[in-house]
């Protein structure tokens, strides 16, 4: 829920992703979800506002007239007169006849321009568009400086909210295979931004989702589907029902220009167990969602008494259940390194896996197939990772097995 500690002046939800399609599909209702939900939230609090809702790219699937209309329709259906509202073109959108006929149908549809500046509640929300395969050329650069100079002179310690479809690079998980660097230069400028970037799909929950060096920046998930960026997962980068997503940003300020984030998880109807709190954003020495989280020695670690069973066994093979280990402090377990061994500790097979940390209501077990081994004895050993790259000292073993 939100810290009831916090007297927020301002409130608004950050979405991106959404893939809205020519045909009626089920984002279409997670987008109306989405803001219902955040309307509800808010009455139920003591600052009953949703002053913003940002979209922030990839609200088409394709970027057609029938998509982006829809998308309009459902803003129109549901946001009240109060709440002010945006959206970012990026790659999805062009796809249908490129950035020229995606800009002509924003200003056609949404009657909104590529680059916004507004100034909501005294703070000021700056969003600007792409060009073609997510790029930032010289007019939305030129844009973005001379916006965040007059942001930051108005007032230097106030939080600037930005808004781009791709990831930062080298920032958000994600940011690897979904992140661009054209910025970069002018937003290391100024260290009070808090920056807000899709196009990756990944988590909102995930801690590394949040990310501060020269300024802060924060993922916003989708409402269609995951993928994540490790590329050593035995099913690639989409995990098993990566369609399960529908996730959303709450953000608030207050008078002191503190902002706290709030990852929600639309499925469930559920806050995720993280706040995420920003008390002084224009001060860099006071970041705390550093990669200094990365020199960390905890690991997560089995529970007494847990067991690693082995099940469906077969000729050529046979399935690991295992329970769910249990993490350090607040955070989840990310995944799982499986092996097979043999009697002689050799390792025969392994699979990387998830631990599904991204559904709200993740699973107390998880199972891994194995097959194609010949016959002998074997035995399974699960090791548990953290976000972090920490692994579990002592692996849970399973008993010996002969196929």
């Amino acid at each position: 829920m939100f810290d009831k500690e916090f007297s927020p002046v301002l409130r608004f939800m950050v979405i991106s992703d959404v893939h809205v399609k020519d045909e009626h599909t089920i984002e279409r209702d997670r987008m109306v979800q989405a803001i219902k939900t955040a309307y509800r939230l808010s009455e139920e609090s003591s600052y009953n506002k949703l002053d913003a809702c940002y979209i922030v790219g990839d609200f088409a699937d394709r970027g057609t007239h029938t998509q982006m209309k829809a998308v309009k329709d459902i803003l129109d259906a549901n946001l009240r007169e109060e709440t002010v509202w945006n959206v970012s073109l990026a790659s999805h959108e062009f796809m249908s006849d490129g950035p020229e006929g995606a800009k002509q149908r924003l200003s056609e549809i949404f009657g909104q321009d590529c680059n916004t500046h507004r100034v909501i509640n005294g703070f000021h929300f700056i969003s600007v568009g792409c060009t073609e395969r997510c790029r930032f050329g010289d007019d939305e650069r030129a844009f973005a400086w001379n916006a965040l100079k007059e942001a930051a002179a108005d007032s230097p310690e106030k939080p600037i909210f930005f808004f781009q479809h791709p990831h930062i690079q080298d920032t958000v998980y994600g940011s690897i295979a979904w992140g661009e660097d054209e910025l970069t230069p002018i937003l290391c400028n100024f260290p009070q931004i808090i920056d807000f970037s899709g196009h990756s799909h990944a988590p909102v929950n995930d801690p590394r989702s949040i990310h501060q060096r020269h300024f802060t920046c924060l993922g916003t998930g989708t409402l269609s589907y995951f993928e994540l960026d490790d590329f050593d997962k035995y099913y690639s980068t989409f995990p098993p029902h990566k369609e399960i997503a529908s996730q959303m940003l709450i953000v608030e300020a207050d008078k002191d220009n503190r902002v706290r984030v709030y990852p929600y998880d639309l499925i469930t109807d559920n806050f995720f167990p993280y706040t995420w709190k920003i008390d002084r954003p224009w001060d860099v020495d006071s970041f705390i969602y550093t990669d200094a989280r990365f020199k960390t020695t905890d690991a997560p670690y089995f529970a007494d008494g847990a067991v690693a069973e082995i099940l469906d066994k077969k000729s050529d093979g046979f399935t690991v259940r295992f329970p769910q280990a249990i993490p350090v402090g607040d955070e989840y377990v990310c995944g799982y390194n499986v092996y097979v061994k043999d009697m002689n500790g050799h390792v025969v097979r392994n699979k990387n896996m998830w631990s599904d940390y991204y559904f709200y209501d993740m699973p107390e077990y998880l199972s891994v197939d194995f097959d194609e081994l010949e016959s002998g004895e074997y035995i399974a050993e699960i090791y548990a990772i953290s976000f972090w790259d920490t692994r579990s000292e002592v692996p849970l073993k399973s008993n010996p097995v002969i196929i």
